[in-house]
């Protein structure tokens, strides 16, 4: 059993309470997972209160309550530690707990709107190539070493987060390579954690179903440079208007990288096309088998991450020109009789302009670009239409379809999207409900030299109607039609 005065650390400690015992078994915010002896924290989240649930978790045998208000009826054989933020002293508690395994190892953090997963996979699998002992906090996956651990957030919650962390520390992971969600950030599930280095890719329209306003978008960005230590390294992109914004207060080393700005680790792109990506970065030739100038901002930011890390940039060099990016992300899947289809996750308008222009960009006119794209449901509703205007207007043939419709009508989000389509676009636009349908008549309208354009689901191996997750994966669907 652990004691609690022996994990109150950096805790703003507003009252103790001391009860029959001070020790407990485990901690949870959950409710549902406390048992007899345990510590609740009663975080006050964005959908529930978790104070309402005080009573229930000493019916179940907690003994430790740790809130920022104190219950009216105080029970003398329980313990209580008063805080100013639960969600705040959960994350430095945990860290507590845990030992602090973020101090003894290098982790890194990227933040950004796009690019993430792609980039801590391809740090992870650099690392790892350069043989060292790697972690992976992602997506799609959280990994120790080859140990696979199922991912269901982008950024665990803070037990999880440290736990993790811990079970990188004990096999002797050197770096642990982690997506920083902007929802991480704001609701403290960061909190505690001794960041190395931090890295931002960029910042466009995304999540104001849950920040409200761009601005406090941004701001929650920000704040993750901010707490940065003086020890610690921040790296941005130049090139995105908003990089300096997340400079402004930090005590970490600022360091830049870009393609159309100066900047202390640079790139130009010499050559893109679906075989490949020729590079010069910082005078130093390179290929590397991605496809895009959004995966030239990737590589070049896992460059200069390497060298602030100390790596041999020969060694480097020669792994990026080996790399491989994330599931999901503009992933090629070469088709019979000249029609090949591309999945990707963009899920929102940067994210799919993106995509689009870079398939446009190397077909060069050549074959139509049929696209197939939703939008997820009880989500930022204002993106639909956009995404969709930018779909219609770049692509030969568009087809809406759903995405995750989750708890909303499939009907109702497909009328959002639609309602960007502009007049003279809607000939060349259809709306297919049913996503296995949808894809199934991409195919059927493509001919030689078309290329289909997946997009919105990426990695994914399910679709959400209803609050039940169906196993669905566009990949697996492409290589049924294709063969």
């Amino acid at each position: 059993m652990v004691n609690l005065k022996d994990i109150l650390q950096n805790i703003k400690v507003v009252k103790l309470i001391e009860g029959s015992s001070t020790l407990f078994n485990k901690m949870s915010f959950d409710s549902r997972e406390i048992g007899e002896g345990d510590l609740f924290v009663a975080v006050k989240g964005t959908q529930v209160d978790g104070h309402k649930y005080i009573q229930q978790c000493i019916n179940q045998g907690a003994n430790i309550i740790v809130c920022q208000t104190l219950p009216q009826d105080i029970k003398s054989d329980i313990s209580y530690l008063q805080v100013e933020d639960t969600a705040i002293a959960l994350g430095i508690l945990a860290s507590n707990y845990f030992d602090n395994p973020s101090s003894k190892l290098k982790l890194i953090g990227i933040t950004g709107t796009n690019g993430k997963t792609s980039t801590v996979t391809m740090l992870f699998n650099l690392f790892r190539a350069l043989g060292y002992h790697v972690g992976l906090l992602s997506t799609v996956s959280n990994r120790i070493d080859d140990i696979e651990i199922k991912s269901t957030h982008t950024t665990p919650d803070a037990v999880q987060l440290n736990s993790l962390l811990g079970e990188m520390v004990d096999v002797g992971c050197d770096y642990c390579f982690m997506e920083v969600s902007s929802h991480s950030i704001v609701q403290e599930r960061i909190s505690g954690l001794e960041f190395f280095g931090a890295i931002f890719s960029n910042i466009t329209h995304d999540h104001l179903d849950f920040h409200k306003t761009f601005k406090e978008y941004i701001r929650a960005k920000k704040k993750f440079f901010d707490d940065l230590s003086a020890d610690a390294f921040a790296l941005v992109n130049s090139d995105d208007k908003n990089a300096e914004i997340m400079l402004q207060n930090t005590k970490a080393r600022c360091r830049t990288y870009g393609i159309n700005t100066m900047s202390d680790y640079k790139a130009r792109i010499i050559e893109n096309d679906f075989s490949g990506l020729h590079l010069d970065i910082n005078n130093k030739d390179i290929w590397v088998p991605l496809v895009g100038e959004f995966n030239a901002y990737n590589i070049l930011s896992v460059y200069a991450t390497a060298m602030e890390l100390g790596a041999d940039e020969m060694e480097v060099l020669q792994e990026l020109s080996k790399i491989k990016t994330a599931e999901g992300r503009f992933e090629f899947v070469q088709g019979t009789e000249g029609v090949n289809a591309i999945v990707d996750y963009a899920h929102t308008p940067d994210a799919l302009l993106n995509v689009i222009n870079t398939i446009n960009d190397i077909r060069g006119g050549a074959g139509q670009l049929i696209t197939v794209v939703g939008a997820g449901g009880d989500r930022d509703k204002s993106k639909r239409p956009e995404m969709a205007a930018i779909a219609a207007e770049k692509s030969d043939r568009l087809i809406l379809t759903s995405d995750n419709p989750r708890s909303e009508n499939p009907d109702d989000i497909l009328d959002d999207m639609e309602a960007g389509v502009t007049v003279d676009r809607k000939k060349f636009t259809i709306r297919i409900t049913n996503r296995k349908e949808a894809i199934k008549t991409a195919f059927a309208l493509a001919q030689k030299g078309d290329v289909i354009l997946i997009a919105g689901k990426g990695h994914e191996k399910y679709q959400e109607i209803n609050g039940v997750r169906l196993h669905f994966d566009d990949k697996e669907i492409i290589r049924e039609l294709i063969n």
